[in-house]
This record gives structure tokens, C-alpha cells and sequence, in this order.
């Protein structure tokens, strides 16, 4: 019987949203294996599985799973048909133009502050690890319209909460980008700025990934 709305617990939304990724095709270590990737270079002295208890933090917050619900259901209703026409083919081509599923990421990648934002730039950009993997699954009847950009929204949260756990070894706007984003951020501004922006408050595009 499936319970009433106001009645699931936290405990039973983690549960149901683990159990959906996995039904497509992600787990909780491939997309700490991503946050791993875009961090060790900062902190050497990170595991694997740290970044999965980092994953695991988010996955755990109300707010996460409810936009992953709400995303993986579009794409299983994509799949199914149960969607009306033009938004149906749109989902389904995963159309260039169709942004909504980015910003509903966004909605993930808020929770951690701006790093999560600047890190979720990079990896939409670079597809990295498991997020390549659905951004490049392009079976018959499969839709992953919103799961790779809602993936990419969880790893960069991870990545950001260490970011902000870690040590000062480095600043936080080091820690958010890239080793070639770093550098080039830090020749446009003259050092970092964490809200990627340089001196005299102008936005340069090139300080962030």
C-alpha cells in the first residue's frame, strides 16, 4: 500500500531515491568516483570514500530528493508516453534548447552555496564519469533528459560541502574550479574570487569553468 504523502519520512524518501537511480543506472559510488575526480587534485589527501559520505549528506536533505523525484519521473513518463505533445518529443530528443532540466539542478546545487553552482558549470560542461555515461545513453525507449543534469547537480553539492569541510590549504574559489579555471581565473582577477567575479566587481567569463 503506498502511504500517504505527508507520512513518508526522510528515512523512506532517501530510500525510494536510491532505489530509483539505481533502477537507471547510477549509484551513489559512481557519483562520488565524479567528486572524487574534480577534487583529489585540490587535496591530495582525499578517498573515495569520503566523497561518498559527502554524496550521502545530500542525498539525505528534503529538498535534494524531491527535485530528483520530480526529475526521474519526467524522464520515466518521457519513456512511457505519458506526456503531451511537443513536450513529449522535446524530452525525448533532448532538445539543445530545452533548458529546464538544468535549472532544475539548480535546485540541488543551490544547497552548498555558490561552489555548487560554479562546479555544476563545470561538469554540464565536461560530462565527466557517469554523467557522460547518461548524457551519451542513447538506447530505443530510453529517456535521460534530466537524470545526467540532475546527477551532475548532486556531485557538484558533494564536491562543494567538502569544499567548504576542508582545510584552508586552499580558498574556496581555488577549490570550485578546474586547475586550468583556477588559472586563468587568477590571471583575469589577479588572484581568486570566489563569486567568480574580478576586481571592480566586472564577471569574467573566463574565471569560471
Amino acid at each position: 500500500m503506498v502511504k500517504n504523502n505527508n507520512h513518508f519520512t526522510n528515512h523512506d524518501l532517501r530510500r525510494v531515491v536510491i532505489e530509483l537511480l539505481e533502477q537507471r543506472g547510477v549509484t551513489l559510488q559512481a557519483i562520488a568516483q565524479v567528486v572524487y575526480d574534480i577534487q583529489h587534485a585540490f587535496y591530495p589527501e582525499l578517498t573515495l570514500e569520503l566523497c561518498l559520505e559527502s554524496v550521502e549528506a545530500v542525498i539525505d536533505k528534503r529538498e535534494v530528493q524531491h527535485v530528483l523525484l520530480t526529475g526521474i519521473a519526467l524522464d520515466m513518463a518521457a519513456e512511457a508516453g505519458n506526456l503531451p505533445e511537443p513536450l513529449l518529443s522535446i524530452l525525448r530528443d533532448d532538445n539543445l534548447l530545452y533548458g529546464v532540466d538544468e535549472v532544475l539542478a539548480l535546485g540541488i546545487t543551490n544547497v552548498y552555496g555558490s561552489i555548487g553552482l560554479t562546479n555544476f558549470g563545470y561538469l554540464d560542461k565536461q560530462k565527466i564519469g557517469i554523467i557522460g555515461e547518461l548524457n551519451s545513453r542513447r538506447q530505443p525507449g530510453r529517456v535521460h533528459t534530466f537524470l545526467d543534469d540532475l546527477v551532475a547537480g548532486v556531485a557538484a553539492a558533494a564536491a562543494a560541502r567538502l569544499a567548504h569541510a576542508l582545510p584552508d590549504k586552499l580558498s574556496e574559489a581555488d577549490l570550485a574550479l578546474p586547475p586550468e579555471g583556477r588559472d586563468r581565473g587568477q590571471q583575469a582577477a589577479g588572484g581568486p574570487v570566489g563569486d567568480g567575479t574580478v576586481a571592480g566587481g566586472a564577471v569574467s567569463r573566463d574565471a569560471l569553468p
